[in-house]
């Protein structure tokens, strides 16, 4: 089962940070930004091994961001997307209970539908598990 917290920004001037719930996770309601501002979008957890985030442009899959390890409180995984954007960064609070994305300097193109996943989520073309498998029949007796 996985527990998403699903905040969207609107790309108007100013931003309108909305946040969806689902599965008991607590969120603020309603955020307003203008362009420029950092934003920090936040999700309060009891318990997980890992968290992650993606971003969901209209229309579109969602995309991951990054992973976040609850025991070392660090980044431990990046996409492609956070590693060539530095405006981009997650982290812990000091007592482990809230996974945060940051975003510097928003620009109207980080309108989008943000997940933050307290399980990991599929969310493309994934390899198969097991190829070239014999079925041996083995009779009983």
């Amino acid at each position: 089962m996985f527990t998403f917290l699903h905040y969207y920004i609107f790309s108007y001037f100013p931003f309108y940070l909305i946040v969806f719930f689902l599965f008991g996770i607590l969120f603020q309601t309603e955020v307003f930004w203008t362009e420029g501002r950092n934003i920090t979008l936040s999700c309060n957890y009891s318990s997980a091994i890992s968290l992650q985030w993606y971003r969901q442009y209209h229309g579109s899959a969602p995309e991951f961001l990054l992973i976040i390890l609850h025991g070392t409180g660090k980044v431990s995984q990046k996409s492609n997307i956070v590693e060539t954007d530095p405006r981009f960064s997650g982290k812990l609070n000091e007592k482990k209970t809230r996974v945060e994305l940051d975003i510097s300097s928003a620009k109207v193109t980080d309108s989008a539908l943000y997940y933050c996943a307290l399980e990991p989520t599929v969310t493309g073309k994934q390899t198969t598990l097991y190829k070239n498998l014999t079925y041996v029949n083995h009779p009983v007796g």
